[in-house]
């Protein structure tokens, strides 16, 4: 079984800066690419970032230049880092893993989810 845990979210001021981690664990061989999705109240989720096994970096628009994926020294682990952050980045994050490849089967997991507010 593949679960992966988020941590990180809280409460920060517009202008602050937040750094969620994911870990994925379980029987995993190979995760092909790991991210963050977010959805606010009343909206639909989101893209936010990902990153693929080899480190490339994709960001939806409204956060390029404010937020940083990386993809940390400890196996299936990924970190976003968010700076100046707005009102409008409030939202529940998601980590997601994108074809995780067990020892028996391949598929897509997400975490439960971390709120991030940003007060104004």
């Amino acid at each position: 079984q593949v679960q992966l845990v988020e941590s990180g979210g809280g409460l920060v001021q517009a202008g602050g800066s937040l750094r969620l981690s994911c870990v994925a664990s379980g029987r995993i061989r190979s995760v092909a690419a790991m991210g963050w999705y977010r959805q606010a109240p009343g909206k639909e989720r989101e893209f936010v970032a990902d990153i693929s096994a080899v480190g490339r970096p994709n960001y939806a628009e409204s956060v390029k230049g404010r937020f940083t994926i990386s993809r940390a020294s400890v196996p299936n682990r990924v970190d976003l880092r968010m700076s100046g952050l707005k009102p409008e980045d409030t939202a529940v994050y998601y980590c997601s893993a994108a074809r995780v490849l067990t020892n028996h089967d391949i598929g897509d997991y997400w975490g439960k989810g971390t709120l991030v507010t940003v007060s104004s």
